[in-house]
């Protein structure tokens, strides 16, 4: 897992309806800053998530390093022969905390997150423990916590200003719908207590049986995708004690 972004800028007359036939959210929303949203299969399952914002004559899209070339030839794809140009932006991420600068916008996740900017220059010093503040916000990431199995439901989502369900279609729509509408989630990310050493990665089990994964880990604080109808009790995590109080936001 990187902590490194790319910048993707999608211009073109076709651009904007291009990607809100595409992503989970309201693409709508870049007229009032960062919007948060995914790209899922036609199964309804993870492939990426990022932000996007109004930049020039276009629209940013801020992911992982790891799926930028991922996201570029899938959206190519998927752009048959609608005006739109996919191309890599030569900008930096910046990340902060406390007052949004005037170039900046507030993380629409958590206002504990922070704000992000887009700039010319490398972030040289940035100091602060995102990985403790993602946690405490329950927000998961990309190579750590979401991956190629994830539904964005169970990751949180809905909470987290990901996904609109007003806005009409887009790919993995009708899954997202009926897990939102016609089932209750059994699984999902939560936030748990580790006594004992654990690293991410490891199964949890409840007397025995797989209950779920420890991810990311900050002190004693980690987020761990679990099994609801099996976490009620002691967890363990190898040698390490899991404990959950229920909390799923």
């Amino acid at each position: 897992m990187s902590d490194a972004r790319g910048l993707l800028i999608i211009t073109g007359n076709d651009a904007h309806g291009f990607l809100q036939g595409l992503v989970t959210n309201n693409v709508d929303g870049i007229d009032k800053g960062l919007v948060y949203a995914a790209l899922l299969t036609p199964q309804g399952k993870f492939m990426a998530d990022f932000f996007l914002s109004k930049h020039d004559n276009g629209v940013l899209l801020d992911a992982s390093a790891d799926q930028i070339e991922m996201l570029k030839m899938r959206l190519t794809m998927y752009k048959l022969r609608a005006d739109v140009q996919i191309d890599v932006l030569d900008l930096h991420v910046h990340r902060g905390l406390g007052e949004t600068p005037s170039d900046g916008f507030a993380d629409p996740r958590s206002e504990t997150l922070g704000w992000r900017a887009y700039r010319e220059t490398p972030q040289s010093d940035d100091t602060t423990d995102w990985t403790a503040l993602r946690i405490a916000a329950l927000v998961p990431e990309t190579g750590a916590e979401l991956d190629d199995n994830s539904f964005i439901l169970e990751m949180g989502f809905e909470r987290l200003k990901g996904v609109d369900f007003k806005k009409g279609c887009y790919v993995g729509q009708e899954v997202t719908a009926r897990m939102k509408h016609k089932t209750e989630l059994r699984k999902g990310l939560v936030r748990v207590h580790v006594t004992g050493d654990a690293e991410p990665g490891t199964p949890i089990t409840a007397d025995g049986k797989p209950a779920g994964t420890l991810h990311s880990r900050s002190g004693n604080q980690a987020l761990a995708y679990l099994r609801f109808d099996r976490a009620g009790g002691e967890l363990k995590a190898g040698a390490a004690t899991i404990t959950w109080n229920g909390e799923t936001k």
